[in-house]
């Protein structure tokens, strides 16, 4: 292990990507970059990360947005606890430390929302506190290191690597961190697919030496995944008002707005009472596609419907198609219906 130290900084300082959050070490930026990027590519996060820094350059104007503009700010990102997460922990930034980021792991892995991997990526980069920061892939490159085939996805195994980490962490620990992300987000790709010949672990890389980046890392899923099927309807009013509701405070999306929708395929005589029951009156009721949405352990099969009303209900939120492109927070399940919004 300890020979990919020195490779492995000299490697970065060559190769680092110009990231709009790597312009400084503010701790802000980097909380939000890296709280961004879990779950989501880093080419998709760029013009999400510009935006919201525009709109929320501090900790202040994060405690004091309100759910609904920061949910819009996040809409198509997913996994909106995320962005709960840091309203929460801005709020408690505030009140407990002034308004400035706590400056070690120990306290920054207090606030909401932030993990292990997000306290050790905060504290080694900003801070250079000598601690580590693991993530997926980070663990694919330390498991074909020292060619490891335990499986990653264990805790265990986690707790391995970090200790073998911290025997070796340098001075420069943010450096340190970064590369080795770095190096598992272009060069030791996943899906047996590493550009080895222009790592810079290649000598001592057991992977490689033994032919088993195929192999490594070992993942091991158990967990099985659920499936759900929804019907979603476009309601709109003959002066082009859309119909949304908004979802419960709890669970899957909660707190979002939403294509009116229900569980299970409608056939065309259940659509036709469900109307009736939202005292709505069809002019049009028109089949647009099928779509899937895929969560973390969730599959959602969709079966889109358009349908012109006579009027408005009372039991929807109807709005312009402006007001939904710059005002209603949208999940991105929802937004493949979205087209045909006119």
């Amino acid at each position: 292990m300890q020979e990919i130290v020195e490779p492995l900084l000299q490697w970065y300082q060559i190769n680092r990507r110009a990231l709009p959050w790597r312009e400084d070490t503010n701790p802000y930026h980097v909380w939000i970059s890296e709280i961004m990027l879990q779950q989501t590519r880093i080419e998709a996060v760029k013009e999400y990360y510009v935006r919201f820094m525009k709109e929320l350059p501090n900790v202040e104007s994060l405690a004091n947005v309100s759910e609904e503009k920061l949910l819009k700010l996040w809409e198509g990102l997913g996994y909106y606890s995320r962005a709960r997460n840091l309203k929460k922990a801005a709020e408690i930034i505030m009140e407990k430390y002034n308004g400035k980021m706590p400056t070690c792991y120990a306290e920054l892995i207090q606030l909401p929302g932030i993990g292990e991997y997000t306290a050790g990526a905060i504290a080694s980069i900003c801070y250079q506190e000598k601690v580590t920061a693991v993530d997926g892939n980070v663990l694919r490159v330390i498991s074909r290191v020292i060619g490891s085939k335990k499986d990653v996805l264990l805790p265990e195994t986690k707790k391995e690597i970090e200790g073998k980490l911290k025997k070796v962490m340098p001075k420069q620990s943010g450096n340190f961190n970064e590369a080795l992300m770095e190096l598992g987000e272009i060069v030791c790709l996943p899906n047996g697919a590493p550009d080895c010949e222009n790592c810079p672990l290649e000598n001592c890389c057991v992977a490689f030496q033994k032919n088993l980046t195929d192999e490594i890392p070992v993942r091991v899923k158990k967990v099985k995944r659920k499936q759900e099927e929804k019907t979603v309807f476009i309601l709109v009013t003959h002066d082009h008002k859309i119909a949304l509701e908004k979802r419960e405070g709890k669970g899957l999306l909660s707190g979002m707005y939403q294509f009116p929708n229900v569980e299970g395929f409608c056939q065309e005589g259940a659509i036709k009472e469900l109307l009736l029951k939202w005292s709505l009156e069809a002019k049009e009721v028109r089949f647009l596609k099928e779509a899937k949405h895929v969560f973390t352990h969730i599959d959602w099969f969709m079966k889109g419907y358009l349908v012109r009303v006579e009027k408005e209900n009372k039991d929807f939120l109807w709005i312009s198609p402006e007001e939904l492109e710059k005002e209603y927070p949208l999940p991105t399940a929802f937004q493949k219906f979205k087209n045909f919004v006119k």
